[in-house]
This record gives structure tokens, C-alpha cells and sequence, in this order.
């Protein structure tokens, strides 16, 4: 079993969730507004994913925009970065995937095809 991590009301994580579903990958579901992500639970969701600490953020995001994040992350360190996705969901990318061995983020259907 995989954990989703999602914002329901998402649409892009209703198609991944539809596709996982067609998929029959079964999953276990975690609305990241109603139960946020911890620091220690983004860091080893980052650690794990081997990408970079931007893609964890919602770029497109109101919350994103309305902190002007763009300007300040080039001068914020890991920590930071990583304490404040930890305030509010809505700056985290979604959706998750986190599988034993790997953690993908967004939805890109090809790469979903490769959690089989």
C-alpha cells in the first residue's frame, strides 16, 4: 500500500487518485490540510525523493504568491524551507506519492505506471 497525500478539492490530485484507482494500486489517503506534514515527515519525504527541495512547494498557490516566495526561498536554507511547508499545507505540492522506496510529486501518469 501507498500513502496519498492530497487536498481533496484538488483536481489534479483527483485524476492521480482516479488513475491510481484504474491502476488498482491500493492506497491510504492523507488530507494535508486537515493533517499537515510535519518537518521531520517533509524531510524524509524530501530525502527519500531525491529531488529538489522547490518541487515540494505549490508554486501556483495563492499562499505561494501572496508570501512571495519565489523571491525569498533563494535566500531561506533547507530548514527554513522545511519549517515552513510545515505551517500550512496549501504550500505543499500535491499530490504525494510515497511508496517504500520512492516519493513522487505532482501527477505525471507515466511515472504512476512505474509504482505497478
Amino acid at each position: 500500500m501507498i500513502n496519498f497525500i492530497e487536498y481533496p478539492k484538488c483536481s489534479t490530485c483527483k485524476k492521480a487518485k482516479k488513475y491510481l484507482d484504474e491502476l488498482g494500486i491500493d492506497h491510504h489517503d492523507r488530507h494535508i490540510v486537515e493533517e499537515r506534514l510535519s518537518k521531520e515527515e517533509l524531510t524524509a519525504l524530501y530525502q527519500k525523493s531525491g529531488l529538489p527541495l522547490k518541487r515540494f512547494f505549490n508554486t501556483s498557490g495563492l499562499k505561494y504568491k501572496e508570501l512571495q516566495l519565489k523571491d525569498k526561498l533563494p535566500t531561506m536554507t533547507e530548514d527554513e524551507q522545511l519549517e515552513l511547508l510545515a505551517t500550512d499545507g496549501m504550500l505543499v505540492k500535491r499530490p504525494i506519492v510515497e511508496t517504500k522506496d520512492s516519493v513522487l510529486v505532482g501527477f505525471k501518469a507515466n511515472e504512476y505506471d512505474n509504482l505497478k
